[in-house]
């Protein structure tokens, strides 16, 4: 009797001191099936099951492309994504190597072709939409005012009959780039194959403060003008401007509009550069519905012309600027949503 005593009590002590052990197997088992999903066929989460980073580079148009992104990703398909800082060639071999960040607004590839092109070879990164709707980001411009008085004056082909009538005595002031820029001569050459020497005052201002200045002076002057310019930019939603239809681009052509010895130059529109949204592979993969919204984000020029100016007003900030529009312009970025109705 005394021995079963002892062995009962030695029992008893065992299942005391394994007690918590026990315990904490249940409580552990308990949480991971708590943890785990109430459908196994459940589908992924929408932006997928890695870090969803939207790399912000360091000009006005991708800061503002990067936070408006976000924005829309997290209030339309209840993404959290994640804004971080971006450099052209260390985002695209970023990208390239690792996959992250996931996606990076407005890439100018061309700029970085070489990293662009390892990364497209090696699947690990590939474009969606153009950052922007329209590819023509360089051309000559006239004033509203002077559009208004020359409806049929569209192209720069139609400079040279329109002219006259737009200024009779003496030539009207083209505002070109500085001479230290490509553009320069560029222009200077175009003029020529337009046959526009005797028609225009080649003004090449010193910088890009001169450049605008001068720009500003001649609208608010209401002085009959053209110039040159380049998109997305500020200026040209801050007075009305009118582009100018450059022709087809002529690669040709162009090759001569940019050499100093250029004898017999043809006009020729300038070589548009590709500016694209650029995802990592694994977002078509694993984010297929938000891989397909970046295929439709193509921001219209006019509208980045628009959020550029709103940034340079007193106190703006690019936050507030994307803010803005992402409440107030549901009929531009709608459409990159697409039919499909958000995710709960």
């Amino acid at each position: 009797m005394a021995a079963q005593s002892l062995l009962g009590l030695f029992t008893a002590l065992l299942l005391a001191l394994s007690a918590p052990a026990v315990q904490a197997q249940v409580t552990v088992l308990d949480e991971a099936q708590d943890a785990a999903p109430a459908d196994p066929a459940a589908p992924p989460p929408p932006c997928g099951t890695q870090p969803f980073s939207v790399a912000r580079m360091s000009w006005p148009s991708a800061e503002l492309l990067a936070e408006i992104h976000a924005r829309i990703l997290a209030q339309e398909y209840r993404c959290e994504a994640r804004v971080v800082p971006g450099d052209l060639a260390a985002t695209g071999s970023a990208m390239g190597s690792t996959g992250q960040p996931a996606v990076a607004p407005e890439m100018w590839i061309t700029r970085i072709a070489e990293v662009w092109n390892a990364g497209v070879e090696a699947q690990q990164v590939r474009q969606a939409a153009p950052s922007f709707a329209e590819t023509q980001l360089e051309s000559w411009f006239i004033p509203g005012s002077v559009a208004a008085s020359q409806p049929e004056l569209t192209a720069a082909s139609g400079l040279l009959a329109a002219l006259p009538a737009i200024q009779p005595e003496g030539k009207v002031r083209f505002i070109s780039c500085p001479p230290d820029w490509a553009c320069s001569l560029i222009n200077r050459n175009l003029i020529r194959a337009y046959g526009l020497q005797d028609a225009l005052e080649i003004i090449e201002p010193a910088n890009r403060f001169e450049m605008d200045t001068l720009i500003a002076e001649a609208v608010s002057r209401n002085e009959p003008v053209v110039f040159y310019y380049w998109r997305p930019n500020a200026i040209l939603a801050q007075f009305d401007f009118k582009p100018l239809d450059m022709g087809e681009y002529n690669e040709e052509a162009a090759k001569c509009l940019a050499r100093l010895a250029c004898e017999a130059p043809k006009p020729s529109a300038f070589a548009s550069e590709p500016v694209v949204v650029a995802l990592s592979e694994w977002v078509f993969a694993e984010a297929p519905v938000v891989a397909s919204y970046f295929g439709r984000a193509s921001m219209p020029l006019a509208e980045m012309d628009r959020l550029l100016a709103q940034l340079n007003e007193p106190g703006a900030t690019v936050e507030a600027v994307a803010d803005r529009f992402v409440a107030e312009k549901r009929d531009v970025w709608g459409p990159w949503v697409g039919s499909a109705p958000p995710v709960p």
